[in-house]
């Protein structure tokens, strides 16, 4: 008698939430290059980092969300400092 584990098993809610939870994340932080950086990216960081707590199955998605919104956070202000546009 042996157990099987279920690694097929669909992913809780809480999985699907946190994978959402990035991918908007990953959004609102690209859209922040182009139209008031902290505005956006203050969201997006606790939304990224949400997702990360939550992890799950959606780890991957979480990390590359972090990534993605670091990344953007440090060209946005680079863009708003040089091109002198306001930042909120």
């Amino acid at each position: 008698m042996s157990t099987v584990e279920e690694t097929d098993a669909a992913p809780g809610t809480a999985e699907t939430v946190a994978g959402f939870l990035a991918a908007f994340a990953m959004a609102a932080a690209v859209v922040a290059l182009a139209w008031h950086p902290l505005r956006l990216l203050a969201p997006a960081i606790v939304l990224s980092m949400l997702a990360a707590g939550i992890g799950g199955r959606a780890k991957g998605l979480a990390f590359a969300s972090v990534l993605t919104v670091t990344v953007c956070f440090f060209f946005a202000m680079m863009i708003a400092v040089i091109t002198s546009r306001p930042l909120w």
